[in-house]
């Protein structure tokens, strides 16, 4: 959005997020070594506030944090718990919290700053300025053009695994390739916690900026409970090919002015053992895609229609969601297309009744 609309975003690290507020529970803690009260070795603390590693520390600065903004003035989003918007004296910003990172985003520069001084009086924080970097993701700025990459931590992940000299591959897996599970029983804990580490570093650029990964990483993620050997050397295949294609990035260009769009596809029946179908979905804006999935279905579908049809199921359901989400946002937005390659599943959609 801020490259279709010309927008500013600058960034704030809140210190500390988890230490702030008050705990509504009655927590106890054993005393922390060093700290041993003598004649007492046998009492508790009672905690008042909220300790980093607490499983109730989150909720806790959630509550302190959304108080704090609605007294600034701003509006959470009810499609989305972690965005809110503020309006009022002819501004309009953007505010985007992830856990203890803050991103505010807006027209132009002084529209963003009133609301960012605000919170930067409320929080103690770490300013950080125009937006380049957030977790692990680069964002580079070229005229209506926006860039997100994840290269430097790629680098990082390849030299781990060992792989940074290694040839490169043209495709994420060999052609034709299918999992298979293993029935040998368990296997050792080196090899298990050596695939884990691997595949959950490359789950990480999946989710991030590298959606051309995702079908190859998610399928060998299911495996990772009970790896073989084979699902670790196909777990660095994915390395061979993402040693060739390190520069990827994801563009977002405003200049093209391109609505949102969806894609949708399935195959049928991939797994040789649960005999489930494969589903993936990507939505557009800008030419730049914004979520996307690779994942496994939960039901087996019995034909190739059907398995189309439950993945443009739950496309429509991200898309309605992007459509709320955008609304709450004060964009009127035209019904967003979905696009499919199952004539079958279309005309289901189409038209649901259909002759027996």
């Amino acid at each position: 959005m801020a490259a279709l609309n010309n927008w500013t975003a600058y960034g704030l690290d809140v210190r500390n997020a988890y230490l702030y507020d008050e705990l509504h529970k009655e927590i106890y803690m054993e005393q922390p070594e060093g700290f041993r009260v003598d004649g007492k070795e046998d009492f508790v603390l009672r905690l008042r506030q909220a300790l980093y590693r607490l499983k109730q520390a989150g909720l806790a600065w959630w509550r302190a944090l959304k108080q704090s903004m609605e007294e600034m003035g701003f509006i959470s989003l009810i499609s989305d718990a972690g965005v809110f918007i503020y309006k009022g004296e002819g501004l309009f910003v953007i505010t985007i919290i992830y856990v203890d990172d803050a991103i505010f985003c807006g027209p132009v520069i002084a529209t963003v700053q009133k609301p960012k001084e605000s919170f930067k009086r409320r929080w103690e924080t770490r300013d950080l300025g125009e937006l380049t970097e957030l977790l692990h993701m680069r964002i580079t700025r070229k005229g209506s053009k926006v860039h997100i990459d994840q290269c430097a931590y790629l680098r990082v992940v390849l030299e781990r695994c060992g792989m940074s000299n290694a040839k490169s591959a043209v495709t994420p897996l060999p052609a034709g390739y299918v999992p298979s599970k293993n029935l040998e029983g368990v296997t050792s804990p080196e090899l298990q916690s050596r695939f884990q580490t691997v595949i959950g570093s490359l789950l990480y650029l999946m989710l991030g900026t590298r959606p051309d990964i995702a079908y190859a990483v998610t399928r060998l993620a299911q495996h990772a409970a009970n790896p073989l050997q084979e699902h670790l050397d196909k777990a660095l295949y994915i390395c061979h090919y993402l040693v060739g294609t390190q520069g990827y990035h994801l563009t977002y260009d405003g200049a093209t002015g391109e609505g949102l769009c969806a894609v949708t596809d399935s195959d049928w029946a991939s797994d040789n053992l649960t005999r489930r179908s494969q589903s993936g979905y990507f939505v557009k804006l800008t030419g730049g895609l914004i979520p996307w999935t690779s994942q496994a279905q939960k039901t087996i579908a019995l034909s190739s229609t059907e398995a189309e049809y439950m993945a443009l199921s739950d496309c429509s359901r991200q898309v309605v969601w992007m459509h709320t989400l955008m609304g709450e946002l004060g964009y009127r937005l035209r019904p967003l297309p979905i696009c499919g390659d199952n004539q079958g599943s279309i005309f289901i959609t189409s038209n649901p009744v259909t002759e027996k």
